[in-house]
C-alpha cells in the first residue's frame, strides 16, 4: 500500500472558518457548527484566527459565497497571511478550484478536513486501508483541481494524501485504486466476519455516540485495558474489542469511530467493518456528553446513522457522561421568561430522560460515579439475553 506522505514540521498553522447561514440554517445552528469545525480544525492542528460568515438564499455555484464578503476574505489572509480556509460545508469541485485561485491558500471543506483527521488518526493497516479509500473516492472528482501528481503534494493540513509516489493523475488509474482497495477491504472483512463468527458463544456490547464523549475512558473503566483515550475528536478509529466479567457473566465489549453530524458518505462506507459491530452487537451502550449544550442533538445524529446501518430497534442504555462537567443557567424567581432546556438541572434532566428510556444513567467515566449502577444495569440486560439465548446455561445466574 502506498505510504501516506509525512506532514511538514511547524507548530500549527493559522486558519480561517467560513459558513453560511440559510432559509434552513440559523445563526445560532452556525455558531454551533463553526465551535464543532473549531475543534475538528484544532484536532488537526490548526490554530482558528477568525470566524467569517454570510446569509445567503443558496450557496453561488462558483464560489459558494457572494463576491463581496469573497474579496473581504481574500484581503484578510492576505493581510494575516493565514495558511488555511476551512468551509463547513462541502464545496464542489469548480468551487474548491475558484476558491484558491482567489485566496491564494489551501482551502478546505468540513468533508476533506474530517478525512484528514483520520488519516492522522489511522493506527492499523486495516484502518489505513479504510481511510485511503475515502480519500480516494473524495478526490476522484476533484483530481483536474488538486493533482498533477501526487508526489508535488504540499506538507500540511489537508494535504495528507493516499500517497507520495508519483502516479498519472488519470481517473482511470484512480478508480482502479479504488476497485483495488475495496477488493481489499472485503477480504479483510470477510475475515473480522469470522472472528465475529467465532465469538458466537457471548453477548455483544458496543458502545456507540457522538465523537469526543468518553467512550474510549469508559472502555478502559469497564474492561480494566488501555485503549487511547484523548480530549480530541476522532481519538479512537479501530474497532476495539475486550471481554469483561461482571460478577460471573462474561461478554464482549466494544469501542467503535464516533459519529459526528455532516459525516462524509465516503467514511460511511469504507468504515463499514467498524459499522458491522454496530450491526451485530445485541445490546447498544449509547454515550452521552451531558456537559455539551447541544447533546441532544448529538443523540439524534447518532440514532440517525444507526438507523442507517441497521434499522433494528436493540436493547439500549443511555449513559449520560461527564456529570462532573455539567452547568446550567439558574433562572431567578423574578425572571418571567419561560424555563428552557439551558435552565435544566441535571435532576431535570434525569427526570425528562428516566420518562424516555428506563435504562437511562447518569455517570461520570473520570471520577468514577455510579459506575456501579453501570455495572449493575449491563449485568441484567447480558444475563436476560444470555439466558434467552443459552437456555442450558442459566446455572450462571
Amino acid at each position: 500500500m502506498i505510504e501516506a506522505p509525512r506532514k511538514t514540521k511547524r507548530e500549527s498553522e493559522s486558519a480561517i472558518l467560513i459558513g453560511v447561514v440559510t432559509q434552513f440554517q440559523t445563526e445560532e445552528k452556525l455558531d454551533e457548527y463553526l465551535d464543532e469545525l473549531e475543534f475538528l480544525a484544532e484536532t488537526a492542528g490548526a490554530t482558528t484566527l477568525k470566524r467569517f460568515w454570510q446569509k445567503v438564499d443558496k450557496p453561488n455555484p462558483k464560489t459558494f459565497l457572494g463576491s463581496g464578503k469573497i474579496d473581504s476574505i481574500q484581503e484578510y489572509i492576505k493581510e494575516h497571511e493565514v495558511d488555511l480556509a476551512i468551509f463547513d460545508d462541502e464545496l464542489s469541485p469548480s468551487q474548491l478550484k475558484n476558491i484558491e485561485k482567489v485566496f491564494g491558500c489551501k482551502v478546505l471543506d468540513r468533508t476533506n478536513l474530517i478525512l484528514d483527521i483520520f488519516a492522522a488518526r489511522a493506527q492499523t493497516s486495516y484502518a489505513r486501508t479504510q481511510v485511503e479509500l475515502a480519500q480516494y473516492q473524495y478526490l476522484l472528482p476533484r483530481l483536474t483541481n488538486m493533482w498533477t501528481h501526487l508526489s508535488k503534494q504540499k506538507g500540511g493540513i489537508g494535504m495528507k494524501g493516499p500517497g507520495e509516489r508519483e502516479i498519472e493523475t488519470d481517473r482511470r488509474i484512480i478508480r482502479d485504486k479504488i476497485v483495488l482497495l475495496k477488493s481489499k477491504l472485503e477480504k479483510i472483512d470477510k475475515q473480522q466476519a469470522t472472528q465475529r463468527g467465532n465469538r458466537g458463544s457471548m453477548i455483544r456490547v458496543a458502545l456507540v455516540g457522538y465523537t469526543n464523549v468518553g467512550k474510549s475512558t469508559l472502555m478502559n473503566l469497564l474492561s480494566k485495558s488501555e485503549v487511547f483515550a484523548e480530549n480530541k475528536l476522532f481519538a479512537t478509529l479501530d474497532t476495539t474489542v475486550r471481554k469483561v466479567v461482571i460478577q460471573n457473566l462474561p461478554f464482549l465489549l466494544t469501542d467503535t469511530v464516533g459519529f459526528i453530524r455532516k459525516l462524509p458518505t465516503q467514511l460511511i462506507e469504507s468504515f463499514k467493518s467498524t459499522l458491522d459491530e454496530v450491526r451485530e452487537a445485541d445490546v447498544l451502550v449509547h454515550v452521552v456528553d451531558i456537559s455539551h449544550p447541544n447533546f441532544e442533538e448529538h443523540i439524534e445524529t447518532v440514532q440517525q446513522i444507526i438507523a442507517e446501518i441497521d434499522g433494528r430497534e436493540k436493547p439500549t442504555i443511555m449513559v449520560f457522561n461527564k456529570i462532573d462537567q455539567f452547568t446550567f443557567e439558574e433562572k431567578d424567581e423574578d425572571d418571567l421568561e419561560p424555563i428552557t432546556t439551558k435552565n435544566y438541572s441535571l435532576e431535570d434532566w434525569k427526570k425528562t430522560w428516566f420518562s424516555k428510556n428506563e435504562n437511562s444513567l447518569f455517570i461520570s467515566a473520570t471520577d468514577e460515579i455510579n459506575i456501579d449502577e453501570l455495572k449493575k444495569s449491563l449485568y441484567d440486560m447480558v444475563a436476560e439475553l444470555h439466558s434467552i439465548r443459552f437456555p442450558y446455561n442459566n446455572f450462571l445466574y
